[in-house]
């Protein structure tokens, strides 16, 4: 009994020995630069911004044609407010609505420079209009703050290019690179006529960049327990997303004598059984490079966990949302109190990890839900995107301006669970990120797509000299 005790305690001593020594190992991935003042804004980059919120371009659903107004109206305001932009750059209209502007570079060899923005967004629910503290389609500015569809999501990184590009030529600066600035005009319903158009576009071109930069990546505080920096996230990939709807067919009858499978009841228990069987966590990149980059910022004990994986990875990939999520959104059926209905049906969303696809995803519906119920897939739909290097030179320009500009701010490499335009230009670009400085907190998170959205008008500020330094830096 004795030399059981010792073995165990030699073997517990062993595993506390691995635990510290690879805490111990987890050093910090920052990289350290010399910090560099950001540039300030011209006086009317702000009231750009305000003016462009004003035009209403809403995309509602896939097929919903664009407001030809409202995108006419942004497309003469730009015109206005950026003429050094409009006389230097070529202007390519794609799909009518969309821009793609190209600044040619002074070295043909250099591989282009593509940054990303779109110019729609998504419609505001009438009855909370109320409860907005500035009007959704004004661009009111308030103590500092700019109101407003588009402040974060997504005419701030729209109008902090042009503002940047604007400066830029007005100092006589020319990019070694060839710069495309292509903006879409109907990300929020999935980008199949801009972003995609605007892709294949560049690539009969002949177009093979280094380089995309998107939306989609942020500098967050108070958003994750233990580290008290704030914490600027590239999302160097994003999950796939796809729905499907899920249909029960029966006879239906009489509410007075309910049938042993009855159509409702038979599609709840699918929900159910869908919540309950979920697809599994799973470590895999860029979760792995989340886990070294945080890990290794955290207090010891915290540390310890990110640290060692193989003893605690479950309780972090839950906490980073590793996995295919399965999320009810639409549920009919029914339309009278003493009926049974013959059909009712549910569709679920699922957000793809990376290393699984459509397909996969559809069998284990399939096979969750069983022979009796059919499964369809619906609307827009695509796999999870590459995972881009974070080793090559363009993302270290990238971890490099955001080092120099944004002091005591931690880079960190992860994954999106949202879309992003920038999931088309994989095949015309050797590197794809997704990050532009928006500053969130738990007070403005959920402001995307929802209530109140708005940025402060010295994160707008922020936004327009990261733009022009990066683009400077890519020059260096």
């Amino acid at each position: 009994m004795k030399r059981i005790l010792l073995i165990i305690l030699a073997i517990l001593a062993v595993v506390a020995a691995i635990l510290v020594i690879n805490t111990f190992n987890l050093s910090s991935k920052q990289m350290i630069v010399d910090h560099k003042e950001m540039i300030t804004p011209r006086d009317s980059a702000i009231n750009h911004l305000s003016e462009a919120i004003r035009y209403q371009t809403i995309s509602l659903s896939e097929d919903a044609p664009p407001d030809s107004a409202a995108f006419a109206g942004l497309h003469a305001f730009l015109r206005r407010a950026y003429p050094s932009v409009y006389s230097t750059m070529n202007l390519t209209m794609i799909s009518e609505y969309s821009l793609l502007f190209k600044w040619e570079g002074t070295d043909a060899s250099a591989k282009p420079l593509i940054f990303m923005s779109h110019q729609d967004v998504v419609p505001v629910d009438k009855p909370t209009l109320e409860k907005w503290e500035g009007a959704p389609f004004k661009g009111e500015i308030k103590n500092g703050i700019i109101y407003g569809r588009g402040t974060m999501d997504d005419k701030s990184s729209l109008i902090a290019l042009l503002e940047s590009a604007e400066m830029l030529i007005s100092e006589g600066f020319k990019p070694k690179q060839t710069i495309y600035f292509a903006f879409g005009h109907d990300e929020e319903v999935g980008g199949e006529n801009g972003a995609a158009k605007i892709a294949e576009y560049l690539k009969k071109e002949g177009v093979q960049a280094s380089f995309t930069l998107d939306e989609g990546g942020f500098i967050a505080t108070d958003m994750i327990p233990g580290v008290e920096k704030s914490v600027a996230m590239i999302n160097v990939a994003e999950k796939g997303f796809a729905s499907f709807r899920i249909i029960v067919e029966t006879l239906g009858g009489h509410s007075s004598q309910p049938p042993k499978d009855n159509t409702i009841g038979m599609l709840a228990k699918a929900i159910v059984k869908l919540e309950e069987n979920q697809l599994p966590y799973k470590l895999v990149e860029p979760v792995t490079f989340q886990m070294e980059y945080i890990g290794s910022e955290l207090p010891f004990f915290k540390k310890l966990a990110f640290a060692n994986p193989w003893l605690f990875k479950k309780p972090i990939l839950e906490a980073l949302n590793a996995h295919t999520s399965t999320a009810p959104t639409i549920i009919d059926g029914g339309m009278k109190n003493n009926v049974i209905p013959t059909v009712a049906e549910a569709t679920i969303n699922f957000r793809i990890l990376p290393g699984e696809s459509i397909e996969s995803v559809e069998a284990h519906v399939k096979e969750i839900v069983g022979d009796k119920i059919k499964v369809e897939r619906v609307g827009f739909l695509t796999n999870p995107s590459p995972v881009s290097s974070i080793e090559g030179e363009e993302y270290k320009v990238l971890e490099k301006t955001i080092r120099e500009l944004f002091e005591n701010t931690v880079v960190v490499p992860g994954l999106i669970s949202g879309g992003t335009d920038a999931r088309y230009f994989y095949d015309i670009s050797d590197a794809v990120y997704r990050f532009y400085p928006i500053r969130i907190n738990p007070t403005n998170y959920n402001s995307f797509h929802g209530i109140n959205e708005r940025l402060e008008v010295k994160n707008f500020d922020e936004m327009v000299g990261f733009t022009y330094q990066l683009i400077k830096n890519f020059n260096d």
